[in-house]
């Protein structure tokens, strides 16, 4: 095998694999990045038997010559030593060469690296995806759902199903879901799928981080391909494979309370930078708990009390406030992670009582729900 490539685009395709190779694999191989090179262009792959990433470097784009292919073939590199080593080279381009089955030489100006390398046919096969449920996302889009659900996963392993957003197709909507037991977090929006059955499948939290660092903040069609056990998200040269957990998502649709006792309307930033301010005295501990009571006037009362540190009480001014009195105790953290996962300059809090779930909304936009279990307290 031998190729010239530019830096730059190799760079790249490494970065993006480089997200799917852990260092504490069982399977030694899957240390390292498969490369071949075909008639076509440049195929790098990294994987950790959960997460696979496959990113296509091709010939030519725009007339522009990326890869010039000498000779076909593969080879398995090290991740760490390849992605330092083509991080630090000199030149714009790029030589790599394997002679004696194995040995692979890496030049770039006056730079040359020896590195051993492993049989690529050693490597594990990428999974075999039947592209029957296929939906888009623009890539922004894609990164706004993920950003809005995924803090809310579990990250105890006693219930692992818990640690995934639960994606559910129904008709030509998605509904995105993910919760701890203790809060909820969901996003919805409209896809245009070809078969409108029911598809459910739970994405580990992992997957989709790692799948948002890939992803640009473009409207380039993200193509998602979901089958019993592994969902594929194609963007542009980049195939991104995860694995779904197993199990029954449980019913969430339960939790969330149909009417209200009192509803809250006030300015997103006010509220979350009163909740950052009361929670400065309890940072650290290991509930975080801050307060919260409805005044007259349109007012509450935001406070957070650490007996050995001291309190801390404000009072913020409501859009409206209406329906019965309130007091109640919630993380401030969870309340925090919520409030910056919404859109808008205006949210709704409606409250069922000092015990009961309560649901953060945007004023502007209803897509988002984020739902929060209170504290006991007073």
């Amino acid at each position: 095998m031998k190729f010239i490539v530019q830096r730059s685009r190799l760079i790249d395709s490494v970065q993006d694999v480089m997200k799917a190779v852990s260092s504490r694999t069982t399977i030694p191989i899957l240390t390292g990045i498969k490369i071949i090179a075909s008639e076509e262009g440049l195929t790098f792959t990294g994987s950790d038997s959960d997460i696979s990433i496959e990113s296509f470097i091709p010939k030519e784009e725009n007339g522009d010559e990326i890869v010039e292919i000498k000779q076909t073939g593969g080879i398995v590199l090290n991740a760490k030593f390849f992605s330092e080593i083509v991080k630090k080279l000199p030149m714009d381009s790029v030589e790599l060469e394997v002679i004696n089955l194995q040995q692979t030489i890496i030049r770039s100006g006056m730079a040359e690296f020896n590195l051993n390398g492993l049989d690529p046919d050693e490597y594990p096969h990428l999974p075999q995806i039947a592209e029957e449920n296929v939906f888009s996302l623009p890539a922004n889009l894609l990164k706004s759902l993920i950003r809005q659900t995924v803090f809310a996963v579990s990250t105890s392993e006693t219930r692992p199903i818990l640690t995934g957003v639960n994606w559910q197709v129904e008709g030509e909507k998605l509904i995105c879901t993910a919760t701890d037991s203790h809060r909820l977090a969901m996003r919805t929006t409209s896809i245009e799928i070809a078969n409108t059955d029911i598809v459910n499948a739970v994405i580990p939290g992992k997957s989709l981080i790692e799948l948002s660092k890939t992803l640009d903040d473009s409207s380039d069609p993200v193509n998602i391909v979901i089958t019993g056990n592994q969902i594929l998200f194609r963007f542009k040269h980049l195939l991104f494979f995860s694995r779904l957990l197993e199990g029954n998502y449980p019913d969430t649709s339960r939790l969330i309370p149909a009417e209200h006792k009192t509803q809250i309307i006030l300015h997103s930033k006010d509220f979350l930078h009163a909740i950052d301010r009361a929670s400065l005295l309890t940072r650290g501990e290991r509930n975080n708990v801050v307060k919260l009571a409805s005044l007259e006037n349109r007012k509450i009362e935001i406070s957070s009390t650490t007996p050995e540190i001291g309190t801390v009480v404000e009072q913020l001014h409501c859009e409206s406030i209406e329906g019965e009195d309130l007091k109640i105790s919630f993380s401030a953290k969870y309340m925090m992670d919520a409030l910056k996962a919404l859109e808008g300059t205006q949210i709704v809090v409606h409250f069922t009582g000092a015990m009961r779930p309560f649901i953060i909304r945007s004023v502007e936009d209803d897509s988002i729900l984020q739902l929060i279990l209170p504290v006991r307290t007073f």
